[in-house]
This record gives structure tokens, C-alpha cells and sequence, in this order.
């Protein structure tokens, strides 16, 4: 009775670790930080911002991308307002928010499945380039919720994930404004590319 007891659990625990270990994103950033761009923002008297899109060739969830592209806008309309409200010198830039790649697990399927459905994750970048098409800064953030948390929280820590992601590129073009920083990818050592 007792091996048998041990058995079960062994199998159990086993069959948890396997579940577990294919509920991790695949979705990988390439450094924990982002390198500072190549002259600060303020040195562009206009800055326009395009809306979010998916890099050519990926297909990915619609509502994900709208609901970043929403904190983004949201996010960075005011400081747009005051910082193109000066005098016009030529000098432009262009931010374009792409993403790169993004699984996002919904509502439904969370509460259906739970953590068993696996984490969600995101890679966005930004091309900022200035008015002759030269490259400023690409930066890149990642965030991710995983299968356990998302799980217990019936998707709303998917749900969180998008907005984190939107906000984290904001405050990088909010902090390279006045100097060129640079700032964090929202990577820890995990979830970097080897």
C-alpha cells in the first residue's frame, strides 16, 4: 500500500513538472536593458506616433494589440501636446511600435484551463527614426505572465501584461526625452534569447 501511495505521488509530481515546464513562453527578449539612443528626444522639435502593428509576416491577436496601443497613445498624448507645441526646426522623429511577437491567452480559455493552456508573453519594439529615415533608438520590451499566475487570476494577469508592456515603452520615450538613457526591456536573466 505504501509503495503504491509513493508511486502515485512520484507519477503525480512528475506529470506536474512536465505540465509545468510547457507552460513557459517561448517569447524571449535579447537584454535586460536597452542601450540609449542616439541623441535625446528633445532635440526633435516634432514627434509623431504611429499606431501599434504586427512586424510583417505575424499574425496575432487583435485585442492584444489594440489594448497596447491604447496605454501607449493614452500614455503618451499629453507630453506629445507640450513637446510639439515649440517653435518648428526640420528636426522630426517618427516612433513606430511594432510587435514582434505576443501569445495571449483569453479570458474564456484561462477560466476554462487555467494554468494548463501556458503563460502569455509579449516582444514589442519601437523604430524611432528621425525625418531623414535614420535610426534613433529601437528598443525592445518584453513582459510575460505566467501559466500559475494568469491561472489563479481567471486571465486577468494576461490582461495586466498588456498594459505593462504599453507602459514600459511609454516611460522609455518619456525618460529619453530631456537625455539619452536608454532604460530597461522588462527581461530578467530567463527570459533572455540565448
Amino acid at each position: 500500500m505504501k509503495n503504491n501511495t509513493k508511486r502515485t505521488l512520484l507519477a503525480a509530481g512528475l506529470l506536474g513538472v512536465v505540465l509545468l515546464q510547457g507552460c513557459a513562453t517561448s517569447i524571449k527578449a535579447s537584454a535586460t536593458r536597452n542601450p540609449q539612443p542616439v541623441e535625446p528626444f528633445n532635440k526633435f522639435s516634432r514627434i509623431e506616433l504611429k499606431h501599434v502593428v504586427f512586424k510583417e509576416g505575424f499574425e496575432g491577436d487583435a485585442m492584444a494589440l489594440n489594448k497596447i496601443d491604447e496605454n501607449i497613445q493614452k500614455d503618451l498624448s499629453e507630453k506629445l501636446k507640450q513637446w510639439n507645441s515649440g517653435p518648428v526646426t526640420g528636426r522630426s522623429l517618427v516612433i513606430e511600435p511594432v510587435i514582434d511577437d505576443v501569445t495571449h491567452k483569453g479570458v474564456v480559455a484561462r477560466v476554462l484551463l487555467g494554468p494548463l493552456i501556458g503563460s502569455s508573453g509579449v516582444l514589442l519594439r519601437m523604430n524611432i527614426r528621425d525625418e531623414q529615415g535614420k535610426l534613433i533608438a529601437s528598443p525592445q520590451f518584453f513582459q510575460r505572465a505566467s501559466a500559475m499566475a494568469a491561472g489563479f487570476t481567471l486571465g486577468v494577469h494576461d490582461n495586466l501584461m498588456l498594459t505593462r508592456v504599453g507602459n514600459m515603452a511609454s516611460a522609455y520615450v518619456i525618460a529619453n526625452y530631456d537625455a539619452a538613457v536608454g532604460g530597461p526591456t522588462g527581461a530578467d536573466a530567463q527570459s533572455i534569447a540565448e
